[in-house]
C-alpha cells in the first residue's frame, strides 16, 4: 500500500507541475507574440539586448518543453502500468530517484551508462543524426588536410538567409 501512495502523491506532483510548465509556456508564447508586435528598436545596444533576452528566453521554453514532454511521458506510463521500471533495463528505478526526478524512465546505472554513451538525458531513442558525421580518413598522416575556402559557396544576400 506505501508503494501505491507513493505513486498517487508522484502522480499529484507531476500533474501539478505539468499544468504549472503550460501556464508559463502559454505565458511565455504570449509574450513573444506582444514583444513582436511592438518590434521597435531604439539602437543597436538595445537591439542586441533584445536579441540576448530573446535567445535566452528561447532557451528556457526549450528547457521547459523537453521537461513537459518527460512529464507527459511518466503520466502515460503511469496509465500504461509501467511507471517506475526502467525503460532500457526494464529494471525497478529506486523510489529515491522517483522522489527527486518523478518523469525519469531510467534506472541510476542506465542513466549513466547514457551519458556516458553521450545520449541526451530522458531519451529513449537513440540520435542517429550524429552516425553521418565521421572523420575522413587521411592517406598522408604527415600533414594536416587542406583546406580551400573557395570550395564552399556562401549567399550572403537577403534573399539567401
Amino acid at each position: 500500500m506505501a508503494r501505491k501512495d507513493s505513486l498517487l502523491r508522484l502522480h499529484s506532483r507531476l500533474v501539478a507541475r505539468r499544468d504549472a510548465l503550460r501556464k508559463a509556456l502559454n505565458g511565455d508564447m504570449d509574450s513573444f507574440r506582444e514583444f513582436a508586435k511592438l518590434n521597435t528598436v531604439g539602437d543597436n545596444v538595445d537591439a542586441a539586448v533584445d536579441t540576448a533576452n530573446d535567445e535566452i528566453s528561447s532557451q528556457l521554453v526549450e528547457i521547459e518543453s523537453r521537461e513537459l514532454g518527460q512529464i507527459e511521458h511518466a503520466l502515460q506510463r503511469i496509465v500504461e502500468g509501467n511507471y517506475g521500471k526502467c525503460e532500457y533495463c526494464n529494471g525497478k528505478i529506486a523510489e529515491a530517484r522517483l522522489n527527486a526526478l518523478p518523469y525519469t524512465n531510467s534506472c541510476i546505472d542506465c542513466q549513466r551508462e547514457n551519458e556516458r554513451n553521450g545520449q541526451a538525458f530522458g531519451s529513449g531513442v537513440d540520435d542517429h543524426r550524429w552516425a553521418k558525421i565521421y572523420d575522413k580518413p587521411s592517406d598522408d598522416h604527415d600533414h594536416d588536410s587542406e583546406i580551400n575556402l573557395s570550395d564552399f559557396e556562401m549567399d550572403l544576400s537577403e534573399s539567401g538567409r
